[in-house]
């Protein structure tokens, strides 16, 4: 077939998304289509053909349930490696996870301040955030959504983020996306690491990490703590000058304990992790911009998660049993003036099983049951959950997976939601990949029994909020490596979105949201020392009425030029733009803003680097939320020594 003509199957299915063609059937049309003509002979079949994704890098992603390549997985993923987060340098996991195209992020007054994420245009609350494969959601706010504001970057190995729906991988609060974050593993050997940073605002951050690896088993311990005074969180532009400070400790723990006695390959882990925060923040004054302005606030929050897993092969290796069971809690207390003003806790836990089998060449199965509880409010919920993930190579450059799975929640009856994924490599540096999924999201503890002024019950008719999109998209790699380029089409609806009535004083479906857009990302080595790399972002977002959706950019993105030579001196100076947004009861919304960073570091020795960061150079006077400051020129310098 003409290149012409296969190029046009692609806009067709790029198409689909713009329209929004919420249809499994034609979806499997779709990618029938495009496979019927790319497929490559069996792998027994092949000869001299080179692999497919021999150029495009293999980065295994473990959010998708069966640790499939990047290469073979049909799910729209970011993946912000450790590498990747040094280069950044940002000390919060919320700033980094901005440079991730379609995701936003909302702060309130700079670090330490309540950290939003959304993906795609969806509500912060529709994406799960799960930890060591633990979801540690906060069950005790209203809508259930996490706040990023107190990870801590240091501690992170790997940061996947899956796009859209995935609700039949990982149950409700996957509505929007899943963001899997990984805590850094032990190396092979012994070995050990401590830091210390030092910067503006009197901030001082410093860690220290020991670890070992062998053949018995491995393990990995680090603790970090951070304390600066901060800026103050209401815009210090509207007369708000008392700054808002912000403490921390963190605590990382993980090993594990090969059981060859057992069985080949067995495999006994733990990991933990738990921070301690005490944050100032403002107060709410009625007529100031976004109602917020100076006032004796502070937060003190503990939160932990932690999970005990046993992989158990049997079978030659072809069957892997997986058995966890994982907790997480937070503990939030307000004071204001020094005296306590609202206190919280939230629990969730987790038991999972999962058997994974190799069935052949072509075949993986991956089966499994759930259970959750979740507690707040000395009320507690469980949900029922069995699914099943089915990866199928009809040829050795197609990769089809498809997910089914069933949720009893115990007041809201049972849902099944679906996902339906291709990749098609169709030559070593191209792949092609779509998908289509719905979800879920059942109403939380806060939104099923809230009520006040005036109401006399909660909603009695409160539904879960669901979701269909679709994705298509291509990345490409030249043959030498030296240009990459990738784009994506998505279109996402939500019904029957739960939001507050203030009329009615209480929570009722009244919203429908329909999101469409594209993403963007690509980088060029300019030279053996130089390269450019660029993310961006096109959201629409709209109610049911046709209204933007508040605190979402339709522009945004990243532009980033990198120096390593090799040597002993490498660094980045980073471009972030993100566009104007609407903002909660007008005001006239977040103004567009484009921030300039530089990072760098030395390698003085093999085992001391000394590294540094600027921020803002321009001095930049923005709001990420109406009201809320962020940080001028600032920076910080520290060194690190391995040993």
């Amino acid at each position: 077939m003409p290149w012409l003509e296969r190029m046009s199957l692609i806009r067709v299915v790029t198409v689909f998304a713009a329209q929004g063609e919420p249809k499994m059937q034609t979806f499997l049309k779709a990618i029938w289509a495009i496979a019927s003509q790319f497929v490559y002979l069996p792998v027994s079949a092949q000869t001299g053909a080179a692999d497919p994704g021999e150029v495009i890098s293999e980065i295994v992603v473990e959010g998708t349930r069966l640790g499939q390549l990047s290469a073979e997985t049909g799910t729209s993923v970011s993946i912000i490696d450790a590498e990747e987060l040094q280069a950044l340098g940002f000390n919060f996991a919320a700033d980094a996870l901005a440079a991730a195209p379609g995701v936003t992020v909302n702060q309130n007054g700079g670090g330490g301040g309540v950290a939003n994420v959304r993906i795609r245009g969806g509500a912060s609350e529709q994406t799960l955030v799960l930890v060591d494969g633990v979801p540690v959601n906060d069950p005790s706010t209203p809508g259930g959504g996490y706040d990023f504001a107190r990870m801590d970057a240091g501690m992170i190995e790997r940061i996947e983020i899956l796009k859209g729906p995935q609700s039949s991988l990982w149950g409700s609060d996957a509505i929007g996306g899943v963001v899997s974050i990984v805590t850094r593993e032990p190396e092979s050997g012994t070995e050990g690491s401590m830091y210390a940073d030092f910067g503006s605002f009197a901030t001082s951050h410093g860690g220290a990490s020991f670890g070992s690896a062998g053949a018995a088993g491995d393990f990995r311990l680090a603790a970090s703590a951070m304390s600066s005074d901060g800026i103050s969180r209401a815009d210090e532009a509207n007369g708000n000058t008392e700054r808002d400070g912000y403490e921390s400790r963190t605590l990382s723990a993980r090993g594990g304990l090969n059981l060859a006695s057992l069985a080949q390959g067995a495999r006994l882990r733990a990991n933990f992790l738990a921070t301690e925060a005490d944050t100032d923040f403002d107060s709410y004054r009625f007529g100031a911009q976004g109602s917020i302005a100076d006032g004796d606030e502070n937060s003190e929050t503990e939160e932990t998660a932690a999970n005990v897993s046993l992989s158990l092969p049997v079978l030659d290796g072809r069957l892997e049993h997986l058995f966890l069971a994982g907790h997480s809690s937070i503990d939030r207390q307000n004071f204001s003036g020094g005296a306590a003003t609202f206190s919280a806790k939230g629990r969730r836990a987790v038991y999972r099983y999962q058997g994974t089998l190799s069935i052949d060449e072509s075949n993986t199965l991956a089966l499994g049951a759930e259970r959750e509880q979740t507690e707040a409010f000395d009320d507690e919920i469980a949900i029922d959950s069995l699914f099943a993930v089915h990866e199928f190579k009809p040829a050795a450059n197609v990769t089809l997976t498809g997910g089914l799975r069933s949720d009893r929640h115990e007041r809201f009856g049972s849902e099944l939601t679906a996902r339906l994924g291709a990749a098609i490599s169709l030559n070593p540096g191209l792949i092609l990949r779509a998908s289509w999924g719905d979800g879920f999201k059942a109403p939380t503890l806060f939104q099923s029994t809230f009520f006040c002024c005036g109401a006399s019950e909660p909603s009695p008719g409160l539904k879960p909020e669901s979701s269909s999109a679709f994705d298509a998209g291509l990345e490409w790699q030249a043959a030498d490596g030296r240009v990459l380029f990738g784009v994506t089409a998505f279109s996402q609806s939500t019904e029957n979105m739960i939001n507050y009535a203030f009329a009615e004083g209480r929570y009722e479906n009244i919203a429908i949201v329909d999101s469409r857009g594209a993403e963007i990302h690509g980088g060029v080595t300019l030279s053996s020392s130089l390269s450019l790399n660029a993310a961006y972002a096109f959201i629409d977002a709209t109610d049911g009425a046709g209204n933007p959706l508040i605190q979402v950019p339709r522009h945004s993105g990243d532009l980033s030029l990198d120096y390593n030579d090799g040597g002993a001196f490498s660094g980045r100076l980073l471009l972030r733009h993100n566009g104007s947004e609407p903002s909660f009861g007008g005001g006239g919304g977040v103004e567009n803003w484009t921030r300039f960073d530089l990072t760098g570091r030395y390698r003085i020795s093999g085992r001391v680097e000394l590294f540094a960061r600027l921020e803002n150079l321009l001095d930049e006077h923005y709001q990420q939320i109406l009201g809320y400051g962020a940080p001028g020129r600032s920076g910080s310098i520290g060194a690190r020594m391995r040993f």
